[in-house]
């Protein structure tokens, strides 16, 4: 593409949550509330960002007794989390779908004896859970949602469609007079898995500050959100001919492919450690590396809950909407009419092919010029 014709690529920071509506109610004094329930389910993506919420409810709250209720597999994030008493599962999209599932749902909702249930999910299966939780004369008496319908009595009010899931849980959170102060996802892990982390990248030449971790894939349902095998191979040939020591590329099972791909050939510059890492073992990988590029994928979520600086590129998906929070993430996405499209499939994945690994390196010491 000639350079007079490339379309202007944009950048995405960090904005001004939307501030919510004003509270309809107040909570009752804090003493009254002992036992709170946070529900969560989503994909990975949407669990990690909402970990910064459940820090500032965790902060309003101290000393009380919260559980969490989970969908699997991301139950896994918080088995190291000391902030819950309990997390609980009960699995309605696959074995547990249906009537039964609903049912026992209801039984541990019940008996948890909570004092108020903070909705992060907010869709229709979790509004009609807590409707039938509170019609069974549940003693449940304060429900936060981002919505401002029944069940809930503390909510935002609507927002555009485009607004980030993290501006709409932090607009709720201050519709029920709870301080919304935390800026990016906490995620505890345990001393062994930083332990195993740290070995891995012994163990294959990579000094923690002097490489560049790379997540290139996505779920296996969102291909045209990936950047693509050559344009990561040509970035790491770059940032490596620069002096950078090494490139580290993770990721999952869907990914392992893709992976492979773009370190054949490069393997004295490239450590391929996709799928052989567990899921905890990423955050203290991508702390150790002097930043971050990744796809719009669930862990470069994940990976914004260490403290580097990421580049994330954007094609089909609204940086808006998916981008990870922290002050150190960028997203970029190309300034094209059919930007923001969320098809599955393309027949020209223009809106990644715009984006170069020149554009990417430009952008990288930008952010080192603006102190990170």
């Amino acid at each position: 593409m000639p350079e007079s014709s490339r379309p202007a690529v944009l950048l995405f920071r960090e904005s001004t949550p939307v501030q919510g509506a004003p509270p309809i109610e107040n909570l009752p004094a804090r003493t009254e509330i002992r036992r709170i329930l946070i529900v969560k389910w989503g994909g990975m993506g949407d669990v990690v960002i909402s970990t910064a919420i459940i820090e500032d409810i965790c902060r309003a709250f101290p000393g009380r007794e919260l559980d969490l209720n989970a969908m699997p597999p991301w139950d896994r994030l918080f088995a190291r989390d000391p902030r819950f008493s309990r997390v609980w599962t009960v699995d309605l999209r696959r074995s547990e779908r249906g009537i039964r599932g609903a049912w026992r749902w209801l039984q541990l909702a019940r008996g948890g004896d909570y004092d108020l249930i903070v909705d992060l999910q907010c869709n229709d299966r979790t509004r009609l859970l807590l409707s039938a939780l509170i019609c069974s004369k549940c003693r449940t008496c304060w429900r936060i949602g981002n919505l401002p319908v029944f069940p809930y009595n503390l909510s935002a009010a609507r927002m555009p469609q485009e607004t980030h899931v993290f501006q709409r849980l932090r607009a709720c959170l201050a519709a029920a007079g709870i301080p919304a102060l935390t800026a990016r996802p906490v995620v505890h892990w345990s001393d062994e898995e930083s332990q195993r982390a740290r070995a891995i990248l012994v163990e294959h030449g990579v000094v923690p500050g002097e490489f560049a971790l790379f997540l290139p894939g996505s779920h296996a349902a969102g291909l045209t959100k990936r950047w693509g095998v050559d344009n990561y191979r040509r970035l790491a040939l770059l940032l490596t001919r620069r002096g950078l020591g090494r490139i580290v590329l993770l990721g999952g099972p869907d990914e392992i492919d893709e992976c492979a791909a773009i370190a054949r050939g490069l393997e004295e510059r490239v450590v391929d450690l996709c799928g052989r890492t567990k899921l905890l073992e990423l955050p203290p990988i991508a702390a150790a590396a002097r930043f971050v590029v990744a796809n719009d994928t669930g862990t470069a979520h994940l990976a914004s809950a260490s403290c580097s600086r990421m580049l994330v590129i954007c094609g089909p998906t609204d940086p808006r909407r998916v981008k990870p929070v922290g002050d150190g993430v960028v997203a970029i996405q190309a300034d094209l009419p059919c930007r923001n499209c969320y098809l599955k499939t393309c027949s020209h994945h223009s809106c990644m092919k715009a984006i170069t690994p020149e554009d990417v390196v430009a952008l990288l010491d930008q952010q080192i010029d603006r102190g990170g």
